[in-house]
């Protein structure tokens, strides 16, 4: 289904489960609404809850086709045509985050612990992007976490840009963040200016948010994108998140699909929200890819399939 709107009854809660572990989902955006472990009869979040689209805070849970991120000014060329996408940013006049997140997908396979969501976006669907995809979002959750599996199809006439993104929340169970310590594996980041990339790529080295090596986060306001992953041997790259006080912790796993990651602590959000979770947002693109290319922009050819994979461990 493409562009359809949802209502409240259409916005249901889907809950799958492999042992201890109870993953929450729903059509509506093919969203992700929750991951935790059942433990002594005690429920321990990990991946952020909301229940009701209207309960949502900061694009969370949301799956980011076929763009994630911001494409400044709502404006981008490609195969020789300038586009200019509707400007839904509430924060700059900016096209943000694609369009599949408010649409009622299908269900087409479901099961205990897995479960696999479809939309099509059509050449005519979307203001500033006349190009047709077929996307699969596959939910998965297995005995010490979730997996995530996507497929983008093109099925139109002529090649189409194409990235993807996700953006869950995370806790380790501490009231901020800040008493968490974090890794990410990436050498270099995307420099900002008003939100929007600047062009320029800045070494990790010479930033405080260099986090190679596990170290606490403080104080450190993040709402950074990272590239240029240091990927282990199976070439997975792993980000964790940890509360050593209390002997938790999360690894955000992505496989070679995965470039980019987006980290916020949540600055621009409500006193309720704000740092209490760490957004690790697996991207195939940097933000504004659609204008910068070379950031991981997929040119998928016509009847092609670009796919991609990502997960979370817990200890």
């Amino acid at each position: 289904m493409s562009n359809e709107t949802v209502n409240e009854i259409d916005d249901i809660d889907i809950h799958l489960k492999s042992g201890d572990m109870r993953l929450t989902v729903s059509p509506t955006g093919a969203s992700l609404r929750g991951l935790s472990r059942i433990n002594d009869s005690a429920e321990v979040e990990i991946v952020t809850e909301y229940r009701g689209a209207q309960n949502k805070h900061g694009g969370q849970g949301d799956v980011l086709i076929p763009f994630p991120g911001r494409i400044s000014g709502g404006s981008y060329k490609f195969g020789g045509h300038e586009h200019h996408l509707k400007r839904n940013d509430k924060e700059t006049p900016s096209a943000i985050h694609g369009f599949v997140r408010t649409v009622l997908w299908d269900v087409t396979a479901q099961s205990v612990s897995e479960i696999t969501f479809r939309t099509q976006i059509g050449k005519d669907d979307n203001e500033g992007y006349p190009y047709a995809l077929d996307i699969h979002v596959t939910y998965r959750a297995t005995p010490t976490g979730m997996e995530c599996d996507f497929a983008i199809a093109n099925t139109g006439t002529e090649t189409a840009p194409v990235a993807a993104g996700f953006h869950p929340y995370f806790t380790v169970g501490s009231d901020l963040v800040d008493a968490d310590s974090l890794q990410v594996p990436f050498n270099s980041i995307l420099e900002f200016v008003n939100l929007i990339p600047t062009g320029n790529v800045l070494d990790i080295a010479t930033t405080d948010v260099d986090f190679r090596t596990l170290r606490p986060i403080g104080a450190t306001a993040i709402n950074t994108c990272f590239l240029n992953p240091i990927r282990d041997a199976d070439g997975k790259v792993r980000i964790i998140l940890a509360n050593t006080a209390a002997g938790r912790k999360i690894t955000v796993w992505m496989d070679s699909a995965f470039d980019y990651a987006v980290l916020y602590t949540g600055e621009a959000m409500g006193p309720e929200q704000r740092r209490r979770s760490l957004a690790i947002e697996p991207m195939t693109c940097g933000s504004d890819a659609f204008n910068h290319a070379e950031w991981g922009l997929i040119s998928l050819a016509i009847g092609e399939t670009t796919r991609g994979s990502w997960g979370v461990l817990t200890e």
